[in-house]
């Protein structure tokens, strides 16, 4: 009997869930191991039971002293050394930028990304996916206060003018997105209507533009998301 295969997902709050991204992963055959350190769940030893791993977002920093910031961020040597597709997201992207030993910071005026904000994907971004309908997007979700650094070795995917780096891959198989294309316009909803004391911050769009610009975006966003979940995947070690 062929094992199941496994996806590793690791999420930073209680309710939270991989949205679009743990959609498509279950309609390409995969199991998701959903794990919440942040909570007490244990990451895996090894990655031998898991044929990826993608490291979701959360309100905490990179930055952060918690013990479990530091273990995770410790921890992302395993599927890195073992070849094992990875993808961040916001919080993981940052995480991974950690872990590679560049900076991750804020604005000096408290500068936040929150709504949809272009940005500029280089050619690399468009050999991801080779897919003419599907090319990598240039208008996308953000909700953060932090970004980051290019890691040395890195290639740039795309570029940003607040937050200028917003996507790079590392190594084969490990990327990094400091935006969201895992949201639904349910999440949209929930964030924008319960982060009001977030969207005062400077940069930030007024809650009525998110799901406005949701109809006018995210259509790009989810066909690039449902080409390149498969590539990477089935990207070599």
């Amino acid at each position: 009997m062929d094992q199941t295969r496994k996806i590793l997902i690791v999420l930073h709050q209680e309710h939270s869930t991989p949205g679009r991204v743990g959609l498509l992963l279950r309609q390409l055959g995969f199991e998701l191991d959903i794990r919440r350190p942040r909570f007490g769940d244990l990451l895996p030893q090894n990655m031998r039971e898991h044929d990826g791993a993608v490291i979701f977002g959360g309100p905490m920093s990179a930055n952060d002293s918690d013990a479990y910031i530091r273990e995770e961020i410790n921890w992302l040597d395993k599927p890195l050394s073992e070849g094992k597709p990875l993808l961040g997201i916001c919080l993981g992207a940052q995480m991974l930028t950690r872990h590679l030993g560049e900076r991750v910071y804020q604005l000096d005026n408290g500068g936040i990304e929150a709504g949809y904000y272009p940005i500029a994907p280089l050619p690399a971004a468009h050999r991801i996916t080779e897919d003419a309908c599907a090319p990598f997007p240039d208008y996308v979700y953000q909700w953060h206060s932090e970004g980051f650094d290019l890691p040395t070795g890195a290639t740039l995917l795309a570029e940003g003018s607040t937050f200028p780096i917003q996507a790079y891959r590392y190594g084969h198989n490990a990327y990094a997105l400091q935006f969201h294309p895992e949201v639904t316009y349910e999440t949209i909803d929930r964030w924008s209507s319960r982060g009001t004391e977030r969207l005062k911050a400077p940069g930030a769009k007024p809650a009525c533009e998110h799901l406005t610009d949701w109809h006018q975006y995210d259509s790009a966003v989810a066909a690039w998301i449902s080409a390149f979940l498969p590539k990477w995947i089935a990207s070599p070690a």
